[in-house]
């Protein structure tokens, strides 16, 4: 098991997860948040302080957000706009910082409405 961020998470990346990550498995895409399903060590620290309950257990994951589900996993398996390989499993999100970038479904969702 691990942990999936939804697209609730879309253009708001509060932070509040990556701070309270014990393992540094939440990585930073271009509009939303991701976490490296081979880093997660199922702790659940990230899901009780996201502010917009975008965080669920992949065993617990909404039918309406199924999608995010084989989404999280493309963000490291795909090669990423401006990139020459796939992310994969680096070790951790702060060596790699801000992707800048995120899957083509994530990419082509309208804006959030409500972020300012």
């Amino acid at each position: 098991m691990t942990f999936i961020i939804t697209s609730t998470c879309l253009d708001l990346k509060d932070m509040s997860c990556v701070e309270e990550c014990p393992v540094d498995c939440i990585y930073e895409g271009g509009r939303k948040l991701y976490i490296q399903p081979k880093e997660c060590i199922d702790c659940g620290a990230c899901e009780p302080v996201c502010p917009v309950d975008a965080i669920y257990p992949d065993r617990q994951l909404p039918a309406e957000n199924a999608e995010d589900k084989e989404d999280n996993k493309a963000f490291f398996e795909i090669v990423l706009p401006g990139r020459d390989a796939p992310l994969g499993s680096p070790g951790g999100s702060m060596r790699v910082g801000n992707t800048e970038a995120d899957t083509p479904r994530i990419a082509a969702l309208p804006p959030n409405p409500d972020v300012e």
